[in-house]
């Protein structure tokens, strides 16, 4: 089976020679292979056009042709240094950031050789599927300080069909892109005149964030949590005994002076969950205490990673927190995990992957707590029968491991979506306590626990996912009511039903314009309004209904009420009426 991560690696190595035979005196930056391909960063007196990716693709092509076997290669940091000195100065940046013991690999293919830590594929030859995609610039490792690099994404498979799939996917993922579909259905803006990464919800995409945030609440509270709201600032003192201010202050906002206090607008509502929870004493009788909020939080991102609703400065987050004793620790886990599940589900999300992540290298915490919780979270996955899920070695946050959940939408792309989060730091941090049934005080275990992640982000991936062909239940409007004609009985008929179906509890709109038939229909069917009402004199007369579904042409007769309990059985079974 091929090493995908090895294959694109190797790939971008590849790029990377073909640019230096094309220009050569180009400096090197970084190549690393990324979710889907690859990108390498070059510094160039040339600037780089479309067409020049041509040139180099064409020389790529020749080096995969000459087939080089790629080779691995160890040095001392003296020798590395030597070997690079006056050609590659960011590779030799990168080389004195390494301990001065430490053996430093190179790979080389021909007449190039790259500082890497691998791994590659074992020859050029093996690439059989490549292509590069765009150039865009980017600051050296990140810093807006440091020089602008040129950087030249691109992707590879296995086999050429891959290639020509993947393709195919970008394709619908384009048609279906959030911020493409949000304009048209007029659902939201990001203005940068009111704030870059700001969201301003527009009337159909507030319906919709409506809907969901009531069943959000009502599913919380069926599951037994509480619902909590914290103020959008505090105290620098929460931050510093958090350890925001420690680890995430490059992503927080500079302070206000209040009363010569400085505040920041919070980044979390962890630290305001801990203050409500230390506001009176605990016993181990009051807990498990689930506590979940729909809280606002505000973290800088740089303009040049913003992107639409996926990435953004302002964001409501989906968010719990959980504070148990040791012994209720495993049951909470499972519960979170089949909440979850169910969420998703409902939502339309099928396809759904379970990823546990273990001690990093830099991690706080009793060591005996750490075991104690990772096993707890297999256990509870393996309970629930999800056996097939994939451990992260060290890849938990450095104060608790975690499970992540992903889901796959409806053209197959991964999303990171729900977090269940141990945390052994900040219970320390801020000294929570309950008493124990002994009579002592014993530290609380605490979950920090996300379903939908952000409501911004989940609805920029519902979105995409539907395609804009929202389900009846979660659809801005239900329904249209559309007049054949203009004629007096009509029109009282036709909002006769308009009226009873709103007070029913749907939601609809008229169309009683003096225009074509089919001009109606078209524009509700681009609007993607589920169903459309069809009245005309036939209709008023007999008092029913000509119902048709968006992307049907044929359409059933129904009375008021059986209409009405049609659109019922739609909402309470969450049925997803509408194709993905």
């Amino acid at each position: 089976m091929v090493d995908i991560a090895a294959l694109r690696h190797s790939t971008s190595h590849v790029l990377a020679q073909a640019v230096l035979r094309l220009y050569p005196d180009a400096k090197l930056g970084i190549g690393p292979s990324i979710d889907d391909g690859f990108y390498y960063d070059f510094d160039l007196t040339h600037t780089l056009t479309p067409e020049d990716l041509l040139a180099i693709s064409k020389e790529m092509q020749k080096i995969i042709n000459e087939d080089l076997p790629i080779i691995r290669k160890e040095y001392s940091k003296q020798e590395a240094l030597k070997l690079l000195q006056d050609k590659q100065p960011f590779k030799v940046e990168l080389l004195q950031d390494l301990p001065e013991n430490e053996t430093i690999n190179f790979y080389s293919q021909g007449d190039f050789f790259d500082l890497c830590r691998g791994p590659h594929i074992n020859s050029t030859g093996e690439i059989k599927a490549f292509k590069l995609l765009k150039i865009s610039g980017a600051y050296w490792r990140g810093k807006e300080t440091n020089p602008m690099l040129q950087r030249i994404y691109g992707t590879a498979f296995p086999t050429p069909k891959e290639l020509e799939d993947y393709f195919n996917l970008l394709i619908e993922a384009e048609k279906r892109d959030h911020r493409k579909i949000g304009k048209e259905l007029d659902l939201f803006s990001i203005q940068d005149k009111a704030g870059a990464g700001l969201v301003s919800w527009h009337p159909k995409g507030a319906r919709i964030r409506h809907i969901l945030e009531t069943f959000w609440k009502d599913e919380h509270f069926k599951h037994g949590y509480e619902l909590l709201y914290t103020p959008h600032i505090g105290q620098s003192w929460l931050w510093e005994t958090s350890g925001h201010l420690g680890f995430y202050k490059g992503n927080m906002f500079s302070p206000m002076e209040v009363d010569e206090n400085d505040y920041f607008v919070k980044p979390m509502n962890c630290p305001f969950h801990i203050m409500i929870y230390k506001n009176t004493l605990r016993s181990y009788r009051d807990l498990p205490l689930r506590w979940a909020e729909l809280g606002t939080v505000y973290r800088y991102e740089r303009s040049g990673v913003l992107h639409g609703l996926m990435r953004v400065r302002g964001f409501t987050q989906d968010d719990a927190h959980i504070f148990c004793s040791p012994e209720q620790m495993g049951e909470e886990i499972n519960e979170v995990i089949r909440f979850s599940t169910y969420i998703w589900k409902t939502l339309g999300f099928k396809e759904i992957n379970y990823y546990v992540s273990t001690k990093p290298a830099d991690s706080v915490g009793d060591p005996e707590q750490w075991t104690a919780a990772e096993n707890a979270l297999k256990a509870a996955l393996e309970k629930e029968g999800i056996t097939n899920y994939q451990v992260d070695e060290g890849g938990g946050a450095f104060y608790g491991p975690k499970i992540d959940i992903k889901v796959k939408d409806a053209i197959g792309r991964e999303w990171q979506t729900s977090t269940i989060q141990f945390d052994f730091n900040m219970p320390e941090r801020f000294d929570m306590s309950y008493i124990g049934s002994d009579g002592n005080k014993h530290r609380p275990y605490m979950i920090h626990r996300a379903l939908l992640g952000s409501l911004e982000r989940f609805f920029g991936i519902l979105i995409e996912h539907y395609a804009g062909k929202f389900p009846f239940w979660l659809a801005p409007y239900q329904f249209t009511v559309l007049s054949i004609n203009s004629s007096e009985n009509t029109i009282k008929y036709a909002k006769e039903i308009l009226a009873a179906l709103t007070a029913s509890g749907f939601r609809g709109s008229l169309d009683d314009r003096n225009e074509k038939l089919g001009l109606k229909i078209r524009e509700a069917q681009l609007a993607q309004t589920p169903y459309m009402l069809i009245i005309g004199d036939k209709e008023a007369e007999n008092k029913v209904i000509a119902l048709r579904k968006n992307g049907q042409q044929t359409t059933t007769t129904y009375t008021l009420s059986d209409l009405t309990n049609f659109f019922d059985k739609l909402v309470i079974e969450k049925t997803i009426e509408q194709s993905l």
